[in-house]
């Protein structure tokens, strides 16, 4: 395999993917999301697409946007809040939707990039991610049209734990910081989230780097991400790179300057 896998544009990184694919997408709420190939294969056209990711999106950005145009058909996530036609589409029965616990989550990813077909973990005992019945997709009416199947408890040491399987995806989409042309990645602070997980599950990994060095540049050590899990690179501009969203701005009135004298 070739030491530079810098591919031109975002367009041409995500040009094979068909309709139908499973895509592990990282970031957390919008923090480290990959803005860019999201938006490119959204222009693209594949649609009837299952995603894994926390969430999805907000609307009108990330994950959103493909939502909004109809072009995923199953979710497999943690959190459906900041995202009203998430929600919409959920409850209305256009979308199935697999509520999965965040750190579930995150080791049934890096579970799948291990090649570890499955682990026994306590989260979830005692409720109906253990027992089935959650509900994964509703009729029009709001009737439960498919709902989680029951999964296997067994006891270690005295505890009580349940099977989850691993996930491993056709494609994965993630955001770091720096990449060497290897794949090698770094991430900042908060938006290593779910990114090295996503990015270890996908068969075909494509990254979107704010910045891209030569390979050697990036000490062993720095190194969140080995390059043997990314297969393609797209290095985005400066203007790019600044594009950060969040949810939320909070914020509360400043101290009057008298005050503070």
């Amino acid at each position: 395999m070739t030491l530079d896998k810098v591919v031109a544009t975002a367009r041409e990184a995500v040009d094979d993917i068909p309709s139908g694919s499973s895509l592990a997408v990282g970031g957390f709420g919008l923090a480290g999301i990959p803005w860019f190939l999201i938006e490119a294969l959204l222009e693209q056209g594949a649609d009837d697409l299952t995603i894994v990711s926390n969430n999805c999106g907000v609307d009108g950005g990330g994950l959103g946007l493909l939502l909004e145009a109809r072009r995923i058909s199953r979710v497999i996530a943690s959190y459906v809040g900041e995202n009203k036609e998430f929600a919409r589409q959920y409850l209305s029965g256009e979308l199935t939707v697999e509520l999965t616990p965040q750190g579930t989550l995150a080791e049934r990813l890096r579970a799948g990039g291990s090649g570890i077909g499955a682990f026994f973990t306590p989260t979830g005992v005692g409720t109906l991610v253990a027992d089935g019945g959650l509900p994964w997709r509703y009729h029009p009416d709001g009737s439960v049209a498919l709902a989680s199947p029951p999964k296997e408890v067994r006891s270690f040491r005295g505890r009580r734990m349940l099977l989850e399987e691993s996930i491993v995806t056709d494609y994965a989409l993630v955001r770091a910081a720096v990449a060497d042309r290897a794949g090698n990645c770094v991430f900042h602070a908060a938006a290593r989230n779910f990114n090295p997980p996503a990015a270890m599950a996908g068969r075909v990994t494509v990254v979107e780097a704010e910045r891209v060095v030569e390979v050697g540049e990036l000490h062993p050590d720095e190194v969140h991400l080995p390059g043997i899990f990314v297969q393609r690179i797209v290095e985005l501009s400066p203007q790019q790179a600044a594009r950060k969203g969040i949810e939320k701005r909070t914020t509360r009135p400043r101290p009057r300057e008298e005050a503070l004298a």
